[in-house]
């Protein structure tokens, strides 16, 4: 019995959390528990409570169910807290997490330090889908399950290619896909499938990409009157720094976006050796070891610099 079943015995209502700006792995894992808690546990009320999440994604089972608009004073049985790192990054869900009789927290970053009542945490697995994949029985996980765990292992994987995938992630995977889902769909749909306005600023930002520290790292930024210009959202910015990563000789990709004036959220990659999430750390974010991001204020020139003196601290090291 896994503490998953332990926490749900004689449980009538559960409320699913992830953290802001839900990208595919929180996305994923935490439809992947309210489909699995559909099926195998149905005298479960549960209920998935996340910020508005990007319109890729409405092909998850489940995706029109999700609550934008928090409980504020409902006390739940208990609190499923997946892919969040800390209280903070639950945004408008702490109110929920504060008030449940009990508490579970399901992830795989290495910066969680259990804030739970109860943890399951494996910095090794490739992402929190995989993790939760470790706590379900197998024959239990239906087609619409599998859709959702397989679509948050791409996205945290980039489609397999990041180093943090594994034998184990693949065999997962395998898992998945014998469960009858169209994964050439769900990967080309979610993951590389772009609008013409997405190609555009897409187009614009690798246009206007500066090179710098001898070629090795690589930046773009978008202004909020580019995203007015283009009529796009932070949505539509999905992918950029991705693109970015894999120019030929670069080992670190920064993408920035304005989201007020000299206000930037900021997306770090890296491909072999350099660990972002130790840059985004410095400066209040966080992530992975190829994969983090954070919030910076000042000029634009500030900002790039401030990060080019940590990044260069480890290409020099």
């Amino acid at each position: 019995m896994s503490i998953l079943d332990q926490k749900l015995n004689g449980v009538k209502e559960v409320a699913i959390l992830g953290h802001v700006r839900p990208d595919g792995d929180c996305l994923g894992s935490c439809l992947g528990m309210w489909n699995y808690l559909k099926t195998a546990y149905p005298q479960v009320e549960a209920q998935v409570f996340l910020e508005e999440i990007p319109a890729k994604f409405g092909y998850l089972n489940g995706s029109g169910q999700i609550r934008t608009v928090f409980a504020q004073e409902v006390s739940y049985d208990l609190c499923i807290c997946i892919d969040s790192s800390d209280k903070e990054r639950l945004g408008e869900g702490q109110g929920i997490f504060g008030l449940a009789k009990d508490t579970l927290c399901i992830d795989h970053h290495i910066t969680n330090e259990g804030f739970a009542a109860s943890n399951v945490i494996d910095p090794g697995a490739s992402s929190s889908c995989e993790v939760l994949y470790g706590l379900l029985d197998d024959s239990m996980i239906t087609k619409e399950t599998a859709e959702c765990l397989y679509t948050g292992i791409i996205h945290d994987t980039g489609v397999f290619k990041y180093s943090n995938t594994s034998a184990k992630t693949m065999g997962i995977a395998g898992k998945l896909m014998e469960k009858g889902i169209d994964f050439s769909a769900i990967i080309d749909e979610s993951f590389y499938e772009k609008t013409y306005l997405q190609n555009q600023i897409l187009g614009r930002a690798l246009f206007e990409s500066v090179t710098f520290l001898e070629g090795r790292c690589i930046f773009s930024v978008i202004r909020l009157k580019d995203m007015r210009f283009y009529g796009v959202s932070s949505q539509d910015l999905d992918g950029i720094v991705e693109q970015m990563r894999v120019t030929k000789g670069v080992e670190c990709a920064i993408f920035l976006y304005e989201i007020q004036s000299q206000v930037f959220k900021v997306s770090l990659r890296s491909k072999r050796f350099l660990d972002v999430s130790k840059v985004a750390a410095y400066f209040g974010g966080g992530g992975h070891v190829r994969a983090a991001g954070c919030t910076m204020s000042g000029s634009l020139y500030d900002v790039i610099n401030n990060l080019s003196a940590h990044i260069e601290k480890q290409l020099e090291g």
